[in-house]
């Protein structure tokens, strides 16, 4: 006796499923790849962050008519003299700025004791009990040993393991070198990888490529611009307010504006701080909740309209889930990569909701769904008896 399904061959997986397990099979180990050598792409991914800023001076340089590898070169030794000049610029400023903190430092402890704590407890009614600034202030001191404690002891263990300093020598040597291959071989590269592609989807990706590029070129060059500007803003004006650490939080709120709103709320905060310290007046108060309302201003209707463009395709909510959960994953390198996988979910969101609104399931109306279903669950109508009845 045969079993049920025995001369029956088992069922086949059809070449378009067996396509797409392939695929989604390349994509799951491409990311725990990235996940597993984290540490050691670090410098790979800064460099390629860079050669992707730098790419589209090269080929304005190259359309020009020079060479490849001079217009790299050219692109190359801009980026150089312009990050050594940053650093010969930023260096003894913050170096500067740090100490003028550390020296008020006994300042911002009077002033929380004697005026922060006392209003906050006389506006929310607070017991005297509930801010004893004396267990505060002991609770700082030893949290700030213990960070310091912590600090000293990895500076220590880095320091005795030469092992260590050869690697973070070797990536900091190893970021420029990097950046200039890929840089000079950026548009061979792109043009290998489409060439690997599945020549079915080659079409489809090449096209989410090129819109990912366009979303994250206006973000990223022009964010960059911008934080550059809101940095140099806020800088100046906290120093022309009289600020002795606005350049920092300048600096600092402009760095920070990545993130949105992150930089405007951080540097608002410690600016206000900083001038009840320093003057305790409002009038200055008044003037620098002023810088900020106009640097929200320049922000929002000068800089990031011209800078950035208006339809980036990143929400702010976006931007932070994105750097939130590129960070809690991978690290530093999540953070750097937040950004470019943001820009493709968005992309490929995009082309989804296209597919979708094109698809029977969207265009279909109610009205034809019905008859569908009167259609196909329609019963044949009953045959009449073999003896009908008078």
């Amino acid at each position: 006796m045969q079993a049920p399904n025995q001369g029956h061959p088992p069922p086949m997986l059809t070449p378009d499923v067996s396509r797409r397990w392939q695929m989604l099979a390349l994509v799951a180990v491409i990311g725990f790849l990235v996940w597993l050598l984290a540490p050691v792409l670090m410098p790979f991914a800064i460099a390629a962050m860079l050669a992707y800023l730098g790419d589209p001076l090269a080929d304005r340089l190259q359309r020009l008519g020079l060479g490849r590898t001079m217009a790299v070169s050219i692109v190359f030794s801009v980026i150089v003299l312009v990050t050594i000049g940053a650093l010969l610029l930023l260096v003894p400023l913050i170096q500067r700025q740090v100490a003028s903190v550390y020296d008020n430092v006994p300042t911002y402890v009077q002033w929380g004791r004697n005026v922060a704590l006392p209003w906050l407890q006389t506006k929310l009614h607070l017991d005297p009990g509930t801010f004893d600034s004396d267990r505060i202030i002991a609770a700082v001191k030893e949290h700030i040993g213990s960070v310091s404690s912590m600090v000293a002891s990895a500076v220590a263990r880095v320091s005795r393991s030469g092992m260590s300093i050869v690697m973070w020598l070797t990536n900091l040597v190893l970021i420029p070198v990097v950046a200039f291959y890929l840089l000079r071989d950026w548009d061979t590269m792109v043009a290998h990888i489409a060439r690997l592609l599945p020549r079915s989807v080659e079409p489809t990706a090449v096209r989410l490529a090129r819109e990912s590029d366009q979303v994250l070129g206006a973000f990223v060059r022009g964010q960059l611009l911008v934080m550059l500007a809101l940095g140099v803003f806020y800088g100046l004006a906290l120093s022309v307010v009289g600020l002795s650490v606005g350049p920092l939080i300048g600096m600092v709120a402009g760095l920070l504006s990545f993130v949105p709103y992150l930089g405007f709320m951080i540097g608002f905060g410690a600016s206000l701080i900083a001038v009840l310290v320093q003057y305790g007046d409002w009038t200055h108060v008044l003037i620098v909740c002023g810088v900020f309302v106009v640097g929200q201003l320049l922000e929002g209707y000068v800089l990031v309209p011209r800078l950035v463009g208006g339809k980036i395709g990143l929400h702010p909510v976006a931007v932070i889930f994105a750097v939130l959960a590129g960070g809690h994953l991978f690290g530093f390198l999540g953070v750097l990569l937040a950004l470019p996988a943001a820009s493709v979910v968005v992309v490929v969101m995009r082309y989804l909701l296209e597919r979708y609104r094109q698809s029977e399931l969207y265009t279909e109306t109610a009205t034809v769904a019905k008859l569908r279903e009167d259609e196909e669950g329609a019963l044949p109508p009953p045959e009449p008896p073999d003896n009908p009845s008078p």
